[in-house]
């Protein structure tokens, strides 16, 4: 043992000397006693009022005569303490709002690690569908330019799709992996199975277009006849393809668990559905001769119609959920497109005789839409990053079900109804 450590006969009757004074303290108070007989009043650091040694406990009242900082107040009683306390005398009990940066040192969320080539994914497969659809108008209406210019984009823009997939899964085997099992509950194997369905349907249905090339004798001209047909066929298995491939990946966002992108599960399809459409009669006024585009145009007002519309409701919608898609990149990017989409409708229908204006018009739809699609990507992403979009809306909706659940207190709430 050290020899400057008191011995434990010594620790002993300090502490009898006071629980012998603590008790003497408070006659008046519950729990309170005279000293004991024979016990010494003070210990030797002095009285529990004005001691200073360690472990020394004192009133407000001895801590003053000793001049003192006073101790928790023990001369006064705990339901008198806890009134001054609320009352702005003492400690604050409650604690400061809290800020929702991560559970644990670890993010509540984990943001998609998605990067460029999904959004650019998103553009050029709603590019792809809107195009096939621009064909098969123009083929059933009889206006070559506009079939022509459709199935060479919708072509170039799956394949297009097919590279940034392919590029965001790393190997080309994992998209061939997919293809081994289809689930009706999974959006992306689905997704997997529409793409696989509308590629080739859309590759035959441009290759068709080369026919008139083709020499008329041999081989060649038997291709020659063939392919017009099939590639009609293909062209109208693609249009019917089309709404479920531009609308899949609004279902795929909305599938996740990013917030702003799963609370606007009914606007994500419409949104991506009408910017198909306006990207698909973009390619028509840009391609096609004032007196071949019409369905372009149409195309481009019902387009517009549905895009703006559910652009005006994720941003107004959702609450709190609705901020992302209204500041930073995403306000920006979703603003430019409202702005682009509004003045190539008007340049469509203005612009009826005049190419440059429909081209003008056409290009301001392609834009549109890249800027549409782009900032909901970015605005998904947002919500993910940030905690409070995950945590406030969850308190919300936990508040909401405690104020629905029925009240079970009360008389006849027991098991037996008593």
């Amino acid at each position: 043992m050290s020899p400057d450590r008191p011995a434990v006969g010594d620790l002993f009757r300090r502490f009898r000397e006071r629980l012998a004074v603590d008790g003497a303290a408070r006659p008046g108070q519950p729990g309170g006693h005279a000293p004991k007989a024979g016990a010494a009043p003070t210990g030797p650091n002095g009285s529990r009022a004005t001691g200073t040694g360690a472990g020394v406990a004192r009133t407000d009242v001895g801590a003053a005569e000793a001049g003192l900082a006073p101790q928790p107040p023990r001369d006064v009683p705990p339901a008198e303490r806890r009134r001054g306390r609320r009352g702005g005398g003492g400690e604050q009990l409650n604690v400061p709002p809290a800020e929702f940066t991560s559970y644990y040192g670890r993010p509540i969320l984990k943001a998609p690690v998605w990067k460029w080539d999904i959004a650019a994914y998103l553009f050029t497969g709603g590019l792809a569908a809107g195009s096939s659809l621009l064909a098969a108008g123009g083929q059933l209406t009889g206006r070559p330019a506009l079939r022509r210019a459709g199935r060479v984009t919708a072509l170039a823009a799956v394949s297009a799709s097919a590279y940034f997939l392919v590029n965001d899964l790393g190997k080309p085997s994992r998209f061939h992996h997919m293809l081994r099992v289809a689930k009706l509950t999974s959006p992306m194997s689905v997704g997997t199975w529409i793409l696989t369905t509308f590629g080739p349907a859309a590759g035959v249905a441009a290759i068709a277009e080369a026919a008139p090339r083709l020499p008329e004798r041999g081989l060649l001209g038997l291709g020659r006849k063939l392919l017009p047909p099939a590639g009609d066929a293909a062209g109208l298995v693609a249009a019917v393809t089309a709404p479920a491939l531009a609308t899949y990946t609004g279902v795929l966002l909305a599938d996740t668990a990013v917030p702003s992108w799963h609370e606007a599960y009914p606007e994500l399809p419409t949104i991506f559905a009408g910017s198909a459409l306006a990207s698909g009669a973009g390619v028509g006024l840009l391609a096609a001769p004032p007196a071949q585009a019409g369905p372009a145009r149409r195309l481009a007002v019902a387009g517009a119609a549905l895009e703006l519309w559910g652009s005006h409701r994720v941003e107004n919608r959702l609450g709190l959920l609705s901020e992302p898609y209204a500041t930073g990149a995403a306000g920006r990017l979703l603003r430019t497109g409202r702005a682009l989409t509004a003045a190539g409708v008007a340049g469509a229908l203005v612009g009826r005789r005049s190419r440059v204006l429909s081209a003008l018009s056409g290009g301001a739809l392609l834009a549109a839409s890249v800027c549409t699609r782009f900032g909901i990507f970015h605005g998904g992403v947002a919500s993910a990053r940030d905690p409070k979009y995950t945590v406030v809306p969850q308190r919300e909706r936990a508040r909401l079900r405690a104020s629905q659940e029925p009240d079970v207190s009360g008389p006849g709430a027991g098991p037996n109804g008593g």
